[in-house]
């Protein structure tokens, strides 16, 4: 078999206002200050007083935090030239123990602004019982409640409300995918009546099934606790929480993935084709896991394929 992507595509068929309160700060190849939106303007759902702190690591692949207290949104706009009206969320991996902030957010949204898409990087809590009465949901709050604020302030950036994305790495691919099948019944107390559907998924080797032969059990664990119920396991095992209603799906992994292995989008795809929900998934025989956006094993760049199925669903037309 040669050394390329394996290509399966099916169905490509058309498918309170808050201001910045800082700037987040600018990475070495972009001397561009980013606003930073919270997400919430009042007091935060699903949280109680502790002594946890929010903590920021530099490793070689760049930033990591975790302990996320106070979730927010870092905007990266297009130019007014190549803007489209189309935006997309994301959710950086990391196990739901911490964030790769950098090459699974900041890098990816500068990119998706050269497609003329705005990008939001969503910085979500992570499940602790020591800052979250219900640990399991705060993430799911988070990604939601971003949801709702991007589409509350789309006129403000010019942006479609019908047509923002979400897209997720790893155990952010989780969240995403929770989001794009979970938003019938949005969780919290006081959810409200504005849509939390995700006009379209972009999940990158994501881990998807929380079942015994496919969970992460890192990403489980934390989100979980270490003696989930049967009840609980099926409920986050997104391939089992698909329906026609689940948003267009774009799908990339490696076979070679050895910490969540390429089943997890293998069901997930299979899940979709089996309600005719529009979906595209690349393969690619190696990369490991947690590449971002260059897969070093192959010259084919999986951002140019995601580029093309924008486009193809009109999401890329002004």
């Amino acid at each position: 078999m040669k050394k390329m992507a394996l290509l399966l595509a099916l169905g490509l068929g058309a498918s309170g206002s808050l201001l910045a309160q800082t700037t987040a700060p600018a990475a070495a190849t972009d001397a561009t200050p980013r606003p930073v939106l919270p997400l919430y303007s009042g007091s935060i759902p699903d949280s109680k007083p502790s002594r946890v702190q929010e903590t920021s690591v530099t490793e070689g692949a760049g930033v990591r935090i975790s302990n996320v207290i106070q979730p927010t949104l870092t905007v990266f706009m297009p130019s007014k030239e190549k803007a489209n009206g189309t935006s997309v969320i994301i959710c950086p991996g990391g196990g739901y123990a911490r964030l790769a902030i950098d090459h699974e957010g900041y890098d990816v949204a500068r990119r998706l602004n050269e497609m003329g898409v705005a990008a939001f990087v969503l910085k979500y809590r992570l499940p602790n019982d020591q800052s979250q009465p219900d640990k399991s949901i705060a993430p799911l709050l988070d990604a939601q409640q971003a949801l709702r604020l991007v589409r509350e302030q789309a006129g403000k950036y010019g942006l479609n409300p019908e047509r923002i994305g979400l897209m997720g790495f790893s155990a952010g691919g989780h969240l995403a995918a929770t989001a794009g099948t979970h938003f019938a019944q949005p969780v919290g107390t006081n959810p409200g009546s504005a849509s939390v559907r995700p006009a379209f998924l972009v999940l990158l080797y994501p881990v998807i099934s929380f079942s015994d032969s496919l969970k992460h059990a890192g990403s489980r664990e934390n989100l979980l606790g270490r003696t989930p119920s049967a009840d609980q396991v099926r409920l986050y095992s997104n391939e089992l929480q698909v329906s026609a209603q689940t948003p267009p799906t774009f799908l990339v992994h490696a076979e070679d993935d050895k910490t969540v292995p390429v089943q997890n989008s293998i069901v997930f795809y299979q899940a979709l084709r089996r309600h005719n929900v529009p979906a595209e998934m690349h393969l690619y025989p190696q990369g490991g896991h947690g590449f971002g956006m260059n897969n070093k094993t192959t010259k084919d760049q999986w951002i140019e394929r995601l580029q093309n199925w924008l486009d193809a669903n009109g999401w890329l037309t002004k």
